[in-house]
C-alpha cells in the first residue's frame, strides 16, 4: 500500500535510541495508525461525487443526469422494487441500492397495457412489469428548495407513462420548479381484487397497487428530492384525465396525507362509478373480487392460491383486456386504502385541506347526435326525453352532442367540487380550456379532451396537429399559471391576466381562449344545475 512505504523510511531510518522511546511508535500503535490511514482513504473513496453538478446523491445511490435543454433530466429513477414475481399485486417496496453512478439520461419501461396505440401520451416502448420508475427536471442540484410539481398521467387507468414527450417537464423547469413525472401500474396490474389476495394480505392493502404506486412515488420524492434542489415541503400533484381523478381520489386517501400541499385537476371526472371490494355498487356493478374471479375463470385458470394468480403470464393479463373507466375500472372502493367516494369526501370536509386547481375543457368528448341517448345511459342512466332542463341549454342537437358528455362528466364535477371545497375554507381556482388551433377549427367546436395538455407541459412540438405562435402565447400563460400556483396556491402574478378565486356566489372561473385568458363568470349555471339535479 502506497501509505506503507512512504512511512518506513521515517521510521526505520536510524537506530532508536532509549531516550525516542517517548516519541516512537510501537508496532501496536502503527498498525493503529495504518488501519486508520486505511480506512480514511476507503470513505474517501466511495464518498459520493460532489464535484460533478450533474451527479444527485440519493438514498438508493448516485445518479448521473442528462444535460439538454438547459436543464438536467434525471430519468428512469426507481422508486419501488420492481413488483414482479411474489410481489405483483402487493403494495410497493422500497428500491434496492445500488453500487456506482447509475446512467439517468434514459426513461425506463412504461408499464403493462395493450399496445399499439397512437395517443402521445403513451410514452417509448418497451413496455413491462418492472416500470416503477420516476423522472425529475430541474434547473440545478443547488440547495435552493425550488417549489416541486409531480405529475400523474391519464390514460383511463389503462395506459399511458410518465415518460411521453409530452410530459417532458424542461420547460415548467425553466419557470423556477422542480418536476417529476410518474410511472404506476395499470390495468389490471394496478386494480384488481380476488379473494385469494385479500386473504393472503391478512387485513394489509389490496386492490389499490397502482394508487399506492403513487403514495410511494410522493414518499420517495418527501426523502429525495432536496437532492435535486426540491422543497419537500411545497409538493404540488397534478394531473389530466384518469390523472385528475387520481388527484381527487389522493385527496381522500389517509395513506397520502402530508406528501402534497396543493393539488390541481385537469378534466377529472368526480363521479366515477367505483366498484366496491366485496359487495355491487350502487349501479349494480358486481363486486371488484367477483369481477376477479371471473377474469381469472376466463383465462382458464383455476386458482387455488396466490400463487396460482401470479404465475398468469402478463401478456395474457393484457390480452383479456380491462373494463372501463366509466365501468368500474380504475381504483376500489376497499375500504382501507380508498374509504370513500370523492364527492362524499369533499362533502364531509374529509378531502385534504390545500389549494385548489380545477378545470374542464369545452368540448371533451364530442359524439354524434344519434349517440347522445346512448352516452347518457352510460353516464347519469337516463335518456334526452327525461331531461328536458339540460337539453334546454344547449342551442342546437350538434352543439350537444359536441359537449353534453364533457359536461356531464368532467365540466359539473369540477364546478361542483370547485364550490365544496370552497365552502370547506380553501382557495380554490376554477378554469374552463377553450382553445382552439386554426388547424383544428373546421373540425372541433370546442378543446378535445387532453389537448389542453401540450399547453400546460409548453410542448406544442408533441401536439398531433400543427400549431401556431397564438398556440405558443397561450401555452406560456397556461405553464405560468400553473408554476406560479405551485410556488403559492396562487396562479396569479404580474403581466397576466387575473383569474378570480371562486366563490359560489360570483361563480367566476378563468376561461383560456385563443384571444387570450379572461375572468369571467361561468357559463351556462343553468346546464349545471340541471346536471347536478340528477345526483340529488
Amino acid at each position: 500500500m502506497p501509505l506503507r512505504r512512504r512511512l518506513r523510511p521515517a521510521i526505520h531510518q536510524r537506530s532508536l535510541k532509549p531516550a525516542d522511546k517517548r516519541t516512537a511508535l510501537g508496532d501496536a500503535d502503527m498498525k493503529r495508525l495504518l488501519i486508520a490511514l486505511a480506512v480514511l482513504a476507503a470513505a474517501c473513496t466511495s464518498a459520493p461525487d460532489t464535484s460533478d453538478p450533474t451527479i444527485a446523491t440519493v438514498e438508493t445511490g448516485q445518479l448521473k443526469a442528462l444535460q439538454a435543454k438547459g436543464v438536467l433530466a434525471f430519468k428512469g429513477i426507481p422508486f419501488a422494487a420492481p413488483p414482479v414475481g411474489a410481489l405483483r399485486w402487493k403494495a410497493p417496496t422500497r428500491a434496492a441500492k445500488w453500487d456506482g453512478v447509475k446512467d439517468a439520461s434514459a426513461y425506463g419501461p412504461i408499464c403493462m397495457q395493450k399496445m399499439p396505440n397512437p395517443d402521445n401520451g403513451i410514452g417509448q416502448y418497451p413496455a413491462s412489469e418492472d416500470c416503477l420508475t420516476l423522472n425529475v427536471f430541474t434547473q440545478d442540484l443547488s440547495h435552493a428548495k425550488r417549489p416541486v410539481m409531480v405529475w400523474i398521467h391519464g390514460g383511463g387507468f389503462v395506459n399511458g407513462s410518465g415518460s411521453a414527450e409530452l410530459y417532458d417537464g424542461s420547460q415548467l423547469a425553466k419557470h423556477g420548479v422542480v418536476v417529476v413525472t410518474i410511472n404506476y401500474r395499470l390495468g389490471r396490474f394496478g386494480s384488481f381484487a380476488h379473494p385469494l389476495l385479500t386473504k393472503e394480505a391478512a387485513g394489509g392493502p389490496v386492490a389499490n397497487y397502482g394508487m399506492l404506486d403513487m403514495v410511494a412515488a410522493l414518499d420517495w420524492v418527501k426523502r429525495n428530492i432536496g437532492a435535486f434542489g426540491g422543497d419537500a415541503n411545497n409538493v404540488t400533484i397534478f394531473g389530466e384525465s384518469a390523472g385528475g381523478m387520481a388527484v381527487q381520489k389522493l385527496m381522500t386517501m389517509p395513506a397520502a396525507r402530508g406528501l402534497f400541499h396543493k393539488a390541481a385537476v385537469q378534466s377529472g371526472a368526480g363521479r366515477e362509478n367505483t366498484l366496491y371490494l366485496d359487495k355491487p355498487n350502487e349501479r349494480g356493478l358486481p363486486s371488484a373480487e367477483s369481477d376477479g374471479e371471473a377474469f381469472v375463470k376466463t383465462l382458464g385458470v383455476a386458482a387455488a392460491a396466490p400463487a396460482d394468480l401470479r404465475a398468469i403470464s402478463a401478456d395474457a393479463i393484457i390480452a383479456a383486456g380491462d373494463p372501463s373507466t366509466f365501468a368500474g375500472g380504475g381504483p376500489i372502493l376497499d375500504g382501507k386504502i380508498i374509504t370513500t367516494g370523492v364527492v362524499e369526501a369533499f362533502t364531509t370536509k374529509k378531502e385534504a385541506q390545500v389549494p385548489f386547481l380545477v378545470g374542464y375543457n369545452s368540448a371533451e368528448f364530442p359524439t354524434k347526435a344519434d349517440d347522445i341517448d346512448a352516452g347518457l345511459a352510460r353516464t347519469v342512466g337516463a335518456k334526452t326525453s327525461d331531461l328536458p332542463a339540460l337539453v334546454a341549454t344547449y342551442p342546437d342537437k350538434e352543439d350537444m352532442a359536441a359537449r353534453v358528455m364533457g359536461d356531464i362528466i368532467f365540466g359539473e364535477p369540477a364546478r361542483t367540487l370547485a364550490a365544496i371545497h370552497t365552502a370547506n375554507g380553501q382557495p380554490t381556482w376554477l378554469y374552463r380550456f377553450d382553445v382552439i388551433s386554426p388547424s383544428v377549427a373546421g373540425r372541433w367546436k370546442g378543446t378535445a379532451h387532453a389537448q389542453e395538455r401540450q399547453y400546460v407541459f409548453d410542448t406544442l412540438h408533441t401536439s398531433p396537429y400543427p400549431t401556431d405562435a397564438n398556440d405558443q402565447v397561450q401555452a406560456q400563460h397556461a405553464a405560468t399559471y400553473w408554476t406560479n400556483f405551485a410556488k403559492t396556491g396562487d396562479p396569479n402574478s404580474a403581466g397576466q391576466p387575473k383569474w378570480p378565486r371562486y366563490q359560489a356566489a360570483s361563480d367566476q372561473l378563468l376561461e383560456f381562449t385563443n384571444a387570450g385568458p379572461v375572468g369571467k363568470a361561468s357559463p351556462h349555471r343553468e346546464r349545471w344545475e340541471a346536471i347536478e339535479a340528477r345526483y340529488k
